[in-house]
């Protein structure tokens, strides 16, 4: 499918047939989601494809039993895990090393990410050293805290899941994003860690057009949104 089709074409489900979804399908949307810009390529994030039919009722349940999640052939719950930053940029140091990169690369991962990332405890005093900066020159002012940390890993899971969605709608099934759900329930299921997030939980099928599709798609006049400066 072309890209601007599947972009057209991408709606939210709200209620899907029978039709199984063909395994290969989730997989290589999966890849899609994978292949998605994120920050600092540190990946902060996880993709539970919930398959086991246990797992899947308590999740439609979590997920308030909306016809969305329940007549969904495949659920998948997107999550912000900002805890991986740190392994993670020991594993870029490693690929750097690997790929002979130019030393340049190098401070940032050895240096930057851990001060930015890192020493939570010195958090105030970061803010006011970003600012204080930016007061004589352009600096990047987050993340300093834990929670601009959580922000950009939920940043970067976000653009993931278009992705997904894009790539499930280019092979010609559906997707719902779900923001309904119970978040506390979705971390207990899948064993979340404290500081993790979930980001939505996607549901998967094919599209049941006459319930499926609430209506034409709803947008706003481009020129209150779209501003050439």
């Amino acid at each position: 499918m072309d890209f601007y089709e599947a972009v057209r074409s991408r709606r939210s489900i709200r209620n899907y047939t029978d039709a199984p979804v063909p395994e290969d399908v989730m997989r290589r949307a999966l890849n899609a989601a994978l292949l998605a810009p994120n920050s600092s390529n540190l990946q902060t994030w996880g993709f539970y494809w919930v398959r086991t039919p246990e797992k899947k009722k308590k999740l439609v349940e979590a997920c308030l039993s909306q016809r969305a999640a329940r007549t969904a052939k495949e659920l998948l719950v997107v999550t912000a895990e900002p805890r991986r930053w740190k392994r993670n940029r020991g594993r870029m140091i490693e690929e750097l090393d690997r790929a002979q990169a130019p030393k340049f690369m190098y401070p940032y991962y050895e240096k930057l990410i851990p001060f930015t990332y890192g020493f939570q405890i010195l958090a105030p005093i970061k803010w006011i050293l970003f600012n204080l900066i930016g007061v004589f020159r352009p600096i990047v002012r987050r993340p300093w805290s834990p929670r601009d940390r959580e922000e950009v890993s939920i940043k970067s899971a976000a653009l993931a899941c278009e992705n997904f969605m894009l790539a499930i709608a280019a092979e010609g099934y559906g997707t719902c994003p779900m923001e309904g759900f119970d978040e506390l329930r979705v971390k207990r299921l899948l064993e979340l860690g404290f500081g993790d997030r979930v980001v939505m939980v996607i549901s998967v099928g094919e599209p049941e057009v006459s319930r499926g599709i609430w209506g034409a798609q709803i947008r706003f006049d481009p020129k209150e949104f779209v501003r050439e400066c």
